[in-house]
């Protein structure tokens, strides 16, 4: 737990109990927003598999409460699958429509970040659907110092319009200055399968 901040949010780690609140977020995101370029929302099993596929590799995921209501949730996961690419993590963060515009999504990337530094990831990326420069997603990330490391343009098509892609990159655990611990996640997870 995490305990509770000035605007009455909670956050905390995701448990599976959480799983009919987050999807029901997402299938809003995915129904009726553009940053999830999925078409059709994932069923509550995808979800769970999704959801257990992270938790069990050991990244971060977290909801966001309000008056006992899951009202957003956000993880880390791998950037790409590739074992080069071990310390970079993408995030992901959703919250649900009644809850925009109150902080939630700032405190929970606040605390994703923190999180993901801790277990030793150099690099947090974000891939942001429709990512124009007044996107709420990409004004998000730049108060948090993300920075923009380039645009895909014309990569999505939904809603009946085309969309970019937005990427930002922020780092972290000093980046690229100093070589890996081969205590935090990203080396002993690599070590174990080798």
């Amino acid at each position: 737990m995490f305990g509770n901040d000035t605007t009455g949010t909670h956050l905390r780690s995701a448990t599976p109990d959480d799983l009919d609140a987050i999807t029901a977020i997402y299938a809003d995101a995915v129904t009726n927003g553009t940053a999830s370029y999925e078409l059709e929302p994932p069923s509550l099993s995808e979800m769970a598999t999704r959801f257990e596929a992270l938790t069990s590799a050991g990244f971060p995921y977290l909801v966001a409460e309000r008056q006992g209501d899951v009202v957003g949730y956000t993880y880390a996961g791998p950037f790409r699958a590739r074992p080069a690419y071990r310390f970079i993590v993408e995030n992901s963060i959703y919250v649900a429509p009644g809850a925009r515009g109150l902080g939630v999504g700032l405190l929970m990337l606040e605390r994703l970040v923190v999180e993901a530094s801790r277990l030793g990831f150099r690099q947090m990326i974000a891939v942001i659907g429709d990512g124009h420069a007044n996107s709420p997603s990409v004004k998000l990330h730049e108060k948090l110092g993300f920075r923009h490391s380039g645009r895909l343009e014309g990569s999505g098509s939904k809603h009946g319009r085309w969309l970019d892609t937005a990427f930002m990159q922020l780092s972290m655990n000093g980046g690229v200055v100093s070589d890996p611990d081969p205590e935090w996640l990203p080396e002993r997870t690599f070590r174990s399968r080798t």
